[in-house]
């Protein structure tokens, strides 16, 4: 069995116009990393771009990336424990207040002492 070589289209794909710029940034990074591909088939890449990809494949860039996600995580967790603190306060607050209704000692009482008045 030989080798064969993979064809490259030269033909641009067409695609519908982006809705934001976010999406055209993605368009064009698309665009940009096809073309890296092609130059790396054919042969024709830059140093710059060949090590671009090199350094993407290392053990070291995985794990960078593992890190980044664990980190990314934590933050989550953390925000969402925060936002159980806070929703736990205004639920201790009220059972405060209706504990308070309820022995007498809350704002009904208050509002009793001011017909009083």
């Amino acid at each position: 069995m030989g080798k064969t070589k993979t064809v490259v289209s030269a033909e641009p794909r067409i695609s519908r116009p982006a809705i934001d710029p976010d999406a055209r940034e993605n368009q064009m990074i698309a665009l940009a990393v096809d073309l890296v591909e092609q130059r790396l088939l054919n042969g024709t890449a830059s140093s710059q771009e060949t090590t671009h990809f090199l350094k993407l494949g290392s053990s070291k860039a995985r794990y960078e990336l593992e890190k980044l996600k664990a980190e990314n995580e934590l933050l989550k967790a953390k925000a969402e424990s925060i936002h159980a603190m806070q929703h736990a306060d205004e639920m201790f607050e009220k059972a405060i207040k209706a504990m308070q209704k309820y022995s007498g000692n809350g704002s009904v009482v208050e509002e009793e002492e001011d017909d009083w008045e």
